[in-house]
């Protein structure tokens, strides 16, 4: 079995069933460690993934998250968050999960084999041209994965792959590859240990920079998060009165004008009317930056 397997042997799983605790969990944390490091030679591809997406989304697209098993559950994290994190609409990020929201409360294997469920799946979709399918599989060659990227480039919709195992199916089959090679787990074939880590590291890289390239984070503030309670809403506030230099009140007050979208309250604390706030962000495609640097 090639070393690069996720099925093969990692050097620290001898005598771990023997080990002592503490020896157990540190062995486990230097391999969490080691699988985070396996993303870095993956910047340049990843970066390509997050600039296509992005212009998908610009577009007026749709970004569509696909996986099975703990690939499937990686991908549906970083998939939920893009609503209240970056004010996406959900939408316009469907999920692609083997098994559906049933496999979720019991997972099982079998679903991530049937190609008759994943075309039932992308069908339900609708993805079509101009749409963007970001596929997961730590092995790369998942059935279910594998069958939505065939049916998602026959449609011309953009294909991006992320796979843990060099040379595999998916990383041919897409468009757009990324290889996170983590090597063997320390529990054998445990792909939601290492491949996992990196699995969901890679993609919080890759949301982050849509969302900036989108105007939805500037300064490393989420300008466009959603603040549907208290504590969103008062972030919203800390926010606003941080980048337009208001106190906290009028950062609220201008939050209030714009019925709590934080970009536009941001110009209206700096003594822009909010319909001008408004049509400043459209004209600037909702970002901050040519506005708050003048």
């Amino acid at each position: 079995m090639a070393e690069g397997s996720t099925e093969a042997r990692h050097p620290g799983s001898a005598g771990l069933h023997a080990a002592g605790g503490a020896e157990v969990l540190a062995r486990l944390l230097d391999a969490q460690a080691a699988a985070l490091e396996a993303v870095r030679p993956a910047i340049p591809s990843l970066q390509q993934v997050a600039e296509a997406a992005a212009e998908v989304l610009r577009a007026g697209g749709r970004l569509a998250y696909v996986g099975a098993g703990s690939s499937g559950l990686m991908a549906l994290s970083d998939c939920l968050e893009l609503a209240g994190t970056f004010g996406i609409p959900p939408d316009r990020t469907p999920m692609l999960f083997a098994g559906g929201t049933a496999a979720l409360l019991h997972m099982t294997g079998a679903v991530e084999d049937d190609p008759a469920l994943a075309k039932a799946d992308f069908a339900a979709a609708g993805l079509q041209a101009g749409d963007m399918a970001l596929c997961l599989s730590a092995s790369g060659t998942t059935p279910y994965t594998l069958e939505v990227a065939a049916l998602a480039r026959a449609a011309g919709v953009k294909v991006a792959g992320i796979a843990n195992v060099a040379g595999s199916a998916l990383l041919r089959a897409a468009d757009l590859p990324v290889l996170l090679e983590t090597g063997p787990e320390i529990v054998t074939g445990s792909t939601r240990m290492g491949a996992a880590t990196a699995q969901k590291a890679a993609l919080n890289m890759v949301s982050v920079l849509v969302g900036i390239r989108l105007g939805h984070v500037h300064d490393g503030y989420m300008v466009n998060v959603v603040a549907d309670n208290a504590k969103l809403r008062a972030r919203a506030a800390r926010i606003v009165s941080a980048l337009s230099g208001a106190d906290i009140g009028t950062a609220r007050a201008a939050l209030e004008a714009t019925a709590g979208a934080v970009k536009p309250a941001v110009l209206v604390a700096r003594g822009r009317p909010a319909a001008q706030a408004a049509g400043d962000l459209t004209e600037s495609r909702g970002h901050l930056s040519p506005w708050l640097e003048r």
